[in-house]
């Protein structure tokens, strides 16, 4: 037993530190009402604006608060991180790494909505809709074609490439081209040549990549074709088409493909990161929309072909990133989106030989909220057919054809990756008249694309899916 006056002494010094704790100032949970605001302004398009993309991910550059502090003031120019050191206040920067850390080690306190929604059930201005899911299995599924039996290819980001059978069995295919699967790099689209059935050839665009002892390797955008054998093994694969320069970044690779009425071969390539460089110099295959023939020859209609230094299968240029294509079947004509920087996303109907205005013009602002130009329009460069802002950060691009939804042929459909929906674009000749927002928190949606019977395919990434839209009847 404690003497009385040890236990006074005990008890006494155990008040004392119960009161000291008491009178210690209480660590509250932090209002981040601000650095939300900011990261949702300067920060989203490319990241998310739940912060998605900083969950589970694979941080490159670290994930300290000190580390996320340098790389958000010193950027990354190979990976498409602009600098804000000179936009922001070193505290203001401070709070958007805490911002950062705090949405990762508490996923819980975003919400963040699974791609599988509660109800797969839409309604739109005209009708009701609900989704079929045929493919799952994929990361980031951002090509897909239908070969003439229906059954569907699809392109994995990864590099992995799929067969959707028509019995809906998903098969991995092998003896795909091997890709940079790095940044905004990786396979990207895919088509089926319209000859199909008399020739066996696939197309496939892709990061490809020159490997550099003790360098960073080169890479740029690529597009083979190939066969598929019965057994689901690509053989005959051969390149067509390399977009030069190579560089050492990992954005802006474009890709989509798409073929029109004559044939020919369409290709979108980005300007690689290169702004100043790229888009507006002939020179270059960055910043443009190509045109080539199915054996990756130049058709001698091509606008530059015979051009002292220009390359020869540019059909427009003056582009940033083009990551939408489709022909529009009433004219002929293809049709491009691209992604702006902080507001400027862009649609445009492309015509041989013209000038696009990347980055001479443009609706849009650095990411770090600094302006590069103050030029909206200039003579003989186009202005787009509808602009964004903020950007929705398009992906993905398909006219409505068939009878199948009531009140949407010949219109235009786009995905958003940054606000996860599908923008119906309604046309009135090559007009733009309005838009209707589908499919609201769907998930990022990757590609959109017309497949067999007239049916809308919708994919959507991380987890990747494809989706098809099926019309509910009244």
């Amino acid at each position: 037993m404690y003497p009385k006056s040890r236990l006074a002494i005990i008890f006494t010094f155990a008040a004392l530190i119960i009161l000291i704790v008491q009178c210690q100032p209480q660590e509250k949970e932090k209002d981040y009402t601000e650095e939300e605001t900011t990261f949702t302004t300067y920060c989203s398009g490319c990241h998310g604006g739940q912060m998605q993309a900083f969950v589970d991910r694979n941080w490159k550059f670290g994930n300290s608060k000190e580390e996320l502090i340098n790389t958000i003031t010193n950027g990354n120019v190979e990976a498409g991180m602009p600098t804000f050191g000179a936009s922001f206040t070193p505290e203001q920067i401070a709070g958007l790494a805490d911002y950062i850390r705090y949405g990762i080690e508490n996923v819980e306190a975003y919400k963040f909505q699974d791609v599988a929604l509660e109800s797969d059930t839409f309604k739109t201005a005209q009708f009701s809709f609900h989704l079929d899911t045929v493919f799952t299995g994929g990361e980031i599924p951002w090509g897909m074609d239908f070969f003439p039996d229906g059954a569907m290819i699809v392109t994995d980001r990864s590099g992995t490439i799929f067969h959707v059978g028509t019995d809906g069995k998903i098969t991995e295919v092998s003896g795909g081209p091997q890709v940079l699967n790095d940044g905004q790099g990786g396979l990207l689209d895919v088509i089926i040549d319209p000859n199909y059935a008399e020739n066996g050839w696939i197309y496939m665009s892709y990061s490809d990549f020159e490997p550099i002892e003790g360098e960073r390797d080169p890479a740029g955008t690529a597009v083979d074709r190939m066969k598929l054998s019965d057994s689901l093994t690509i053989y005959d694969r051969e390149t067509i088409f390399k977009a030069a320069p190579y560089s050492g970044t990992r954005h802006h690779y474009g890709s989509r493909l798409e073929f029109d009425n004559q044939g020919y071969l369409y290709v979108t390539v980005g300007d690689r990161g290169a702004r100043d460089q790229n888009p507006q110099s002939l020179a270059s295959h960055c910043g443009k929309v190509h045109r080539i023939n199915p054996d990756g020859s130049i058709p001698e209609s091509n606008p530059f072909i015979g051009q002292d230094s220009a390359v020869a299968s540019i059909y427009s240029y003056g582009h940033r990133n083009p990551q939408g294509m489709d022909l529009n079947p009433e004219t002929g004509k293809i049709w491009t989106h691209e992604h702006g920087p902080r507001g400027g996303d862009e649609i445009n109907e492309i015509s041989s030989g013209l000038n696009y205005g990347w980055p001479i013009i443009s609706y849009g602002l650095n990411y770090n909220g600094t302006t590069f130009t103050n030029l909206l329009a200039k003579e003989g460069m186009e202005q787009p057919n509808l602009y964004w802002v903020p950007s929705i950060a398009p992906s993905g691009l398909a006219f409505v054809t068939g009878e199948r939804y009531p009140g949407w042929k010949g219109h235009l459909l786009a995905g958003s990756l940054r606000f996860k929906y599908l923008n119906l674009c309604y046309l009135d000749g090559n007009q733009i008249t309005k838009e209707e927002r589908l499919m609201e928190n769907i998930g990022r949606v990757r590609n959109v694309k017309m497949g067999p019977e007239d049916f809308i395919y919708v994919s959507v990434e991380n987890p990747g899916y494809i989706f098809k839209l099926i019309p509910i009847s009244d």
